[in-house]
């Protein structure tokens, strides 16, 4: 019988695993680096253990810590949770060489499926259908796929479609998972574009049982890394689960499985191959909880105790779809910085790793939090969904939000016609298709520019409003307040200029506070919540729509320090991995010229012109902030 568990990881899944703990009165132990120290999931546990460092491999990698965390706590089990030393083999033998419960499959079981290339030999004998491999150095066909053997998440991931691009592409595949899993083994195998990829959740017990919890859709990714998952796939066909399901159920008992795991797939009509099993909970298992009404971290930890599962797994009801809310620009670079609020309302399930005040480190994934909706129907789950997203308040870093809610409402999505390739740059979301095909705004939704305007009229007549507030003489005259009113009175923000008094045409204030403005524009009233920080320039307009971000502009600029043309700013903090060239090179368009790591994956700056460097900023090592100058390429000079 577990009492004291400690979960050897952090953010959102080492909630969610104290969440389960409490309510089974399995006391907690946390874990924590030094930029984790007043993390959310360090206040919930009943103990916690620093980890002195900042970096993954000195702090949640070191096997050695987390152990001795244990036994300086009495944890008598682990829960590696996701990433991190999840599927480490080597991590579950010393837990297990420690005397504690090791909640997640037997070693010999995360070894074989932890070398993917192990994983597609032992799946074949098992008659699980895989793709070749081919030779990395010479593979004979493109498009092909470079992946790490080691790990997940889309780390060491590259697709290649010109041979001249296969070598580079697999050093850097090889170093990046190095980085991330200590393991610098990758292979190549051919792409399969157009695929949808399906996985089968599984659960085992240690007396024999082999649960098959249905399929979850998991193809809308960015990065290689998942984005949107649902349960079930809207593209599966009755008899093409039951043969997904036979797959994983054959493949959990070829390895001895125990525990509950992920077997993933491609699936282009009717031809399946596997792509590889996850020994560990995965990030999107709340779409298989609520369709399945199981609580799987208490499956977990059940079967970690012994407890033998009933012989067939619950029957599934209704349809849920997960989205992942990360830190990151449209680019999908990487945010960091202070989350200065954090709340999403609705009828929704929400599992975070943050709170309103979180600060967003450059050391660890920029996942902020999983939002899901379940309903009775795939609409109704996508509809609170996207009700729930745009009423999120998110201010301080920059997120995903705008591009959640345009998945979910494209066409596309909506009729279920999903693949890997959805969010490529000629995929459903951004191809011409796409763009004749996104529906318009609403009845009572303003079109973008207008939105935007109207967030900076409320903002105006708020920051109006609160300056009446703060004044200590006459303060109940309004603001600006003229005996004859010689000029309109404007506010001026880098993304819009407004006149508001007089009002525009056809608006009328309703009411008008520093944090609530409500407005009617012919004959329509729309509220408007509005935030400011301090040490945050930008005021946050929260309205049915959305969010708009303002950023004020001074009436008396004070002098900018100037940064020389063509110079390469750093896009997000980070270390500088390589620098691929000298001062006095000539480059050419696209060309690397270095390579910055941030939250473990890699980041290529490319010279943006034909020219010659000038000067490189950094060296290799240098910890550099957003908007650094990394090097400057004078173009066009010989």
């Amino acid at each position: 019988m577990i009492t004291r568990l400690l979960v050897a990881n952090r953010g959102e899944i080492a909630r969610r695993v104290f969440r389960t703990c409490a309510s089974l009165g399995i006391s907690t132990v946390a874990v924590f680096s030094d930029p984790d120290a007043d993390a959310p999931h360090v206040a919930e546990a009943d103990l916690a253990v620093r980890l002195p460092g900042a970096r993954p491999s000195d702090t949640y990698l070191d096997i050695g810590r987390i152990v001795d965390a244990c036994r300086a706590t009495g944890a008598d089990a682990v829960h590696p949770g996701y990433g991190f030393l999840s599927e480490n083999a080597e991590f579950a033998r010393a837990v297990l060489a420690a005397g504690l419960v090791w909640v997640g499959p037997p070693p010999e079981a995360i070894a074989a499926m932890g070398s993917k290339v192990e994983a597609k030999r032992l799946m074949a004998e098992a008659g699980v259908p895989v793709l070749p491999s081919l030779d990395p150095a010479a593979p004979g066909e493109f498009p092909v796929l470079v992946k790490a053997s080691a790990g997940g998440g889309g780390r060491g991931m590259r697709i290649v479609r010109e041979p001249g691009e296969l070598a580079l592409e697999v050093e850097s595949a090889r170093r990046e998972s190095a980085a991330a899993f200590r393991d610098g083994t990758v292979f190549v195998e051919p792409l399969l574009e157009g695929a949808r990829h399906v996985e089968v959740q599984v659960l085992a017990d240690r007396h024999g049982t082999v649960w098959a919890l249905g399929e979850r859709e998991c193809s809308v990714q960015r990065r290689h890394q998942k984005v949107v998952e649902e349960c079930p796939s809207p593209g599966i066909t009755a008899e093409l689960r039951e043969r997904l399901c036979e797959a994983a159920v054959r493949a959990a008992r070829k390895i001895g499985y125990v525990g509950a795991g992920t077997v993933e797939f491609l699936v282009k009509g009717d031809r399946v191959a596997f792509l590889e099993m996850n020994t560990r909970l995965q990030v999107e298992h709340p779409v298989t909880e609520l369709v399945h009404g199981v609580d799987l971290v208490r499956l977990q930890l059940e079967v970690a105790e012994g407890t033998p599962l009933p012989a067939e797994p619950p029957a599934p009801a209704g349809h849920a779809v997960e989205v992942r809310l990360y830190a990151e620009d449209e680019d999908y670079l990487p945010q960091s910085g202070v989350l200065r609020r954090f709340e999403v309302s609705g009828d929704v399930r929400v599992d975070s790793g943050v709170e309103s005040g979180s600060v967003i480190s450059p050391y660890y994934d920029p996942m902020l939090a999983k939002i899901i909706g379940y309903g009775s129907s795939r609409a109704e789950a996508v509809r609170k969904l996207v009700t729930a997203l745009r009423r999120a308040r998110l201010h301080g870093v920059t997120t995903n939000r705008d591009l959640l809610v345009k998945i979910l409402t494209n066409p596309a999505f909506v009729a279920g016609d999903t693949h890997t390739g959805f969010l490529a740059p000629d995929g459903p979301l951004q191809g011409a298709a796409a763009r004749e095909e996104q529906p318009g705004e609403q009845p009572g939704e303003l079109p973008a520019p207008a939105a935007v305007l109207a967030a900076a009229l409320a903002a105006a007549l708020a920051m109006a409003a609160a300056n009446r507030r703060r004044a200590k003489v006459l303060p109940g005259l309004p603001s600006g307040w003229r005996n004859v009113r010689s000029q309109p009175r404007r506010a001026r923000f880098e993304e819009a200029e407004v006149v508001y008094d007089p009002l525009p045409d056809g608006v009328t204030v309703i009411s008008a506070e520093p944090y609530e403005v409500v407005l009617e524009h012919d004959g329509v009233r729309q509220t408007f919540q509005v935030a400011q920080y301090d040490e945050d320039g930008r005021i946050y307009v929260d309205h049915a729509g959305g969010c708009a971000e303002l950023t004020p502009l001074p009436r008396l600029p004070e002098p900018v320090e100037h940064v020389a043309p063509g110079s390469l700013l750093a896009p997000m903090p980070g270390s500088v991995l390589r620098v691929e060239v000298e001062a006095g090179e000539r480059v050419v368009k696209g060309q690397v010229v270095l390579v910055l790591e941030a939250m473990k994956m890699e980041h290529r700056i490319v010279a943006p012109s034909d020219g010659v460097v000038s000067g490189v900023h950094v060296e290799k090592g240098r910890q550099v902030d957003a908007g650094a100058v990394l090097a400057i390429i004078q173009e066009g000079t010989s």
